[in-house]
């Protein structure tokens, strides 16, 4: 059996979890022309969260260098989307400011946690939890930062694995929840427990899938998010939200160990796709491959060109071995905790990855959400659609509508494909991009909303050529009527000279009788057309004609 190897201390960890969830803003649920971070901001003392101005006024209003450095990393239509207009440009209007709106909560000042039952548990510092709104888009994003340092690898590997995670997968034989936190407590400032997770009540889980066919989003979450409530809670709340992602949330880590280097390729590869922590052996140590790989090698040959970023990974430069981990579900930095620039908070890569790395990390998964938030509503939309009803059928026209409107104007706001010029952001946002298949999902679902305004269309058109039709039949068996009356300018009935109430009584007979004929023209007017096209038609035998304008009358002829 081989020995054990010395295993590396992570000396400072930071953590980013992002939570994409759907909002519920159907009709009823907010007032006329209110924005869901309206009915937050107007909740006041009732609620936890307060709004800010994106992160520049975090840190007791001053505007600190690093908010300058993140600033001028993105592109200026990025730069619209993410901080808006200053304050000497806003207006009184609605929407006014930034398309994104970001609410923060101080009453939590750490989260206690244990990967199994057993484990001593590691009490982390909560630097900070959002709620992100964006204008528009019926999305919002939860973020929790926490910190910690001194931590073995294999520990921080397992708290990757398993802390961002909604609701459990299963249970093992012992009731114990798979793949999630055995102890998770949310801290508060008093030192109090405000949450805790319920994972292990598999029967209230359960209960709640069999009851609403939707997962049951775990105690500490749930308390997290309020006055937000889920969609299925019992809870009143104005503001609902419901799963759109998987329930293991996307995240962006920060390791700073002593010697970057004495990781295994094994140990990245765990990072890196966020697998959780594997053996460390000497046979590990020595060749990075083995029985320690969670996967299958050839699954895993192509890791380091499509997983990593390399351009710092070298003995040179301002932050020695440094590199960057993406599988789009996460973003990874490891570095060197003896290099000052590395561990730097206002010029160097720990300023960078909380603010520069954060928000495209930020951006991509906002995207893929909003994208997957369309797709759901053109399904509702097709769900509630009943052909026989014509309430039904208008319904669904305004929900197509809307929704295409809707996709319009997120792509003119928020759909880029480059965010910055600087090379290491650029390169990182791609990587994320292309891991998370934004670029497909985007055309697919653009075709599948156009598709359904082209059958919109297709409809409209279809039903004013059949009006069309019905008017021409109507005006051609009515010219009929009108050249033989008018003809020479005589009248059948020379009452001109008759008194008032005669003329009365025959203008409502024949008014009457006009109607009736020109309604019964217009009901026979499909069959009558068919007539008119027999009759145009030369090939066609006068038999054959006669027989066509038999069909006006016969039953079933349709």
């Amino acid at each position: 059996m081989a020995e054990p190897a010395a295993e590396p201390t992570v000396k400072h960890f930071r953590l980013a979890l992002l939570w994409p969830l759907r909002l519920l803003t159907g009709a009823g649920a907010l007032g006329p022309q209110q924005r869901p971070w309206q009915v937050l901001r107007d909740m006041g003392e009732a609620s936890p969260w307060r709004e800010v101005e994106h992160d520049l006024e975090v840190e007791g209003s001053i505007f600190q260098e690093r908010h300058y450095n993140e600033f001028v990393t993105f592109l200026p239509y990025v730069q619209q989307f993410l901080y808006g207009e200053g304050r000497s440009q806003h207006s009184g209007a609605a929407d006014a400011g930034p398309a994104m709106r970001v609410f923060r909560r101080r009453d939590i000042a750490k989260v206690r946690v244990a990967a199994r039952d057993g484990d001593a548990p590691v009490t982390l510092d909560v630097v900070h939890v959002h709620l992100y709104f964006f204008f528009d888009v019926d999305v919002v994003i939860l973020n929790v930062e926490v910190a910690g340092g001194g931590l073995p690898l294999s520990e921080v590997q397992e708290l990757m694995y398993r802390i961002g995670r909604a609701y459990p997968s299963g249970w093992d034989a012992d009731g114990r929840a798979l793949h999630s936190l055995a102890v998770s407590e949310l801290i508060g400032r008093d030192g109090s427990v405000l949450a805790r997770t319920d994972a292990h009540e598999r029967e209230a889980f359960m209960a709640h899938v069999s009851r609403h066919r939707a997962p049951r989003i775990a105690s500490h979450w749930a308390w997290l998010m309020q006055p937000l409530v889920s969609a299925y809670s019992e809870q009143p709340g104005a503001l609902r939200y419901r799963q759109i992602e998987y329930h293991r949330m996307p995240l962006t880590a920060y390791l700073a160990l002593d010697d970057p280097q004495a990781l295994t390729r094994n140990d990245f590869i765990r990072l890196g796709l966020v697998t959780g922590a594997g053996p460390r052996t000497v046979q590990a140590v020595h060749d990075g491959s083995g029985n320690a790989l969670p996967y299958g090698e050839p699954h895993l040959a192509d890791f380091e060109r499509r997983y990593c970023y390399d351009r710092f990974w070298s003995s040179a430069g301002a932050a020695p071995n440094t590199r960057y981990l993406c599988s789009g579900h996460a973003l990874v930095v490891v570095g060197d905790a003896k290099s000052a620039f590395f561990t730097d908070r206002e010029r160097g890569v720990l300023a960078q990855f909380r603010h520069q790395h954060f928000l495209l990390f930020l951006i991509a998964h906002f995207q893929k959400a909003a994208l997957l938030m369309f797709s759901e509503r053109l399904v509702e939309a097709l769900k509630r659609l009943h052909v026989a009803d014509p309430e039904s059928v208008r319904r669904f026209k305004r929900a197509i509508r809307a929704s295409f409107e809707g996709f319009l104007r997120f792509t003119h706001r928020y759909w880029f494909h480059d965010i910055a010029e600087q090379a290491q952001t650029r390169a990182l946002f791609r990587m994320t991009v292309d891991h998370l298949e934004i670029d497909p999902l985007y055309a697919e679902v653009k075709e599948r909303t156009a598709d359904m305004n082209s059958y919109l269309d297709a409809d409209s058109l279809r039903r004013q050529a059949n009006t069309v039709v019905r008017l021409t039949v109507v005006t051609i068996f009515g010219l009929i009527g009108t050249i033989t009356t008018g003809f020479l300018g005589m009248n059948l009935l020379a009452e001109a000279e008759s008194p008032l109430s005669e003329r009365l009584l025959y203008f409502a007979l024949v008014f009457v009788v006009s109607t009736a004929l020109t309604m019964y023209t217009m009901v026979k007017s499909k069959r009558l057309s068919d007539f008119l096209d027999a009759v145009s038609d030369e090939r066609l035998s006068g038999w054959t004609k006669v027989k066509a304008l038999a069909a006006v009358w016969r039953r079933g002829a349709d």
